[in-house]
């Protein structure tokens, strides 16, 4: 079955591949309406990675279209668009700074170049790279060199993470990381001290040590770093995604990262589908809730970014898992992931309620099957892409 599923995933993939790039999900009514046959930033940056190491011609040929038409459209101020309709000549930006469709491009270009180094797309994008990077610099930090975004403005596009956000800042790590930047070690040490407030450090700056104080005078410890952390206020609905990033990235200690997975199976977060985004949803009625989460009726606990079970997550689960030395329980949880992508004959859903585990949100996603890609090559063909 899991090489049906690899067998599967390639296909979707190919059917949703473009001149221009591979689209976030098939083409119907329903995906056109809400522009999800766009390329989107993220989405063809994530999916480059998984079309990328399965060495197939074709889809490689469409991960770099996809990095190459988004370079096309990118800002004069290097910010990588959310999503581009080339057929349109449509390019949107979101709101407030999608700050993660910028960070996500970053790291396909430099994956792909490792894996593909034939096809010179390092060379055909240099001032890309340099514009987007000096876009990110612009949105950090300038003494603890950790990205600021407002609510909404990441791939969680309907919550209220604000201030110093995990999931985008173990991201940009990552992409310091690659590119050799010289500020990776300082954005290592704060995103420590600021999403792990209960170690024993001291920290030199006042300001960080008044947020820490104020934090553990409020705050239980849990196995998990808090999903972001803001002036007097910060998350404690455990990021999931977040935290899977921040300790395959390198920004969470080596040393926690086996009590975070113990955490995520202590919840039953990877059940009945591997794995749910969040572990604690936000509940109406919260202090953290907010009345945009209602939007479509999307972001209502257990559902969608607020609790749903996201299958290309749970591909990213899968690879920590492995990464960390849990073989069994990583291809336990490859089974299982391929069982949600068969779920209505392969459908490949976008996401599952939390709690039922009934199929939602769009089918036939691309995101999916690339990261199952990633996911399998991992488990089974012992491919590193966080090395």
């Amino acid at each position: 079955m899991l090489a049906e599923c690899y067998r599967e995933a390639l296909r979707l993939l190919r059917e949703n591949s473009t001149p221009a790039g591979v689209l976030a999900s098939a083409r119907n009514p329903k995906s056109s309406g809400r522009n999800y046959d766009s390329i989107f930033g993220r989405d063809a940056a994530i999916c480059a990675l998984g079309m990328a190491i399965s060495g197939d011609l074709e889809l490689l040929q469409s991960a770099e279209a996809g990095l190459l038409t988004l370079a096309r459209h990118q800002a004069r101020n290097g910010q990588i668009p959310k999503f581009v309709k080339p057929e349109l000549a449509e390019v949107d930006f979101w709101y407030a700074g999608c700050v993660d469709a910028t960070i996500w491009w970053l790291i396909a270009v430099h994956l792909v170049e490792r894996m593909a180094p034939h096809l010179g797309l390092a060379t055909k994008v240099a001032a890309n790279v340099v514009r987007a990077l000096n876009w990110l610099e612009c949105q950090e930090h300038q003494g603890w060199f950790l990205l600021q975004q407002n609510d909404c403005s990441d791939w969680a596009d309907i919550m209220p993470r604000s201030g110093f956000v995990l999931y985008s800042n173990a991201l940009w790590y990552w992409v310091k990381r690659l590119y050799d930047l010289p500020t990776a070690r300082e954005t290592q040490r704060f995103g420590r001290l600021l999403f792990n407030p209960f170690d024993n450090a001291v920290p030199d700056q006042k300001r960080i040590r008044l947020m820490r104080h104020y934090i553990r005078n409020r705050c239980r410890p849990e196995p998990f770093l808090l999903s972001y952390v803001n002036f007097s206020f910060w998350g404690e609905e455990i990021d999931i995604f977040g935290n899977i990033l921040a300790y395959l990235t390198g920004l969470g200690t080596a040393s926690e990262a086996c009590k975070m997975v113990a955490g995520v199976t202590a919840l039953n977060a990877n059940d009945p589908h591997p794995v749910r985004v969040v572990g604690s949803p936000i509940e109406m009625g919260s202090p953290r809730w907010r009345p945009y989460m209602q939007r479509h009726r999307q972001n209502l606990p257990w559902q969608y970014h607020n609790g749903g079970a996201w299958p290309f997550v749970g591909g990213f689960w899968v690879i920590l898992l492995a990464t960390l030395g849990e073989r069994s329980l990583a291809h336990a949880e490859l089974v299982k992931l391929a069982l949600s992508c068969r779920v209505n004959g392969w459908e490949f859903n976008e996401w599952f309620q939390g709690q039922t585990g009934e199929p939602m949100g769009m089918p036939r996603q691309s995101w999916n099957a690339a990261v199952y890609i990633l996911a399998y090559r991992t488990v089974l063909c012992g491919a590193r892409i966080f090395a």
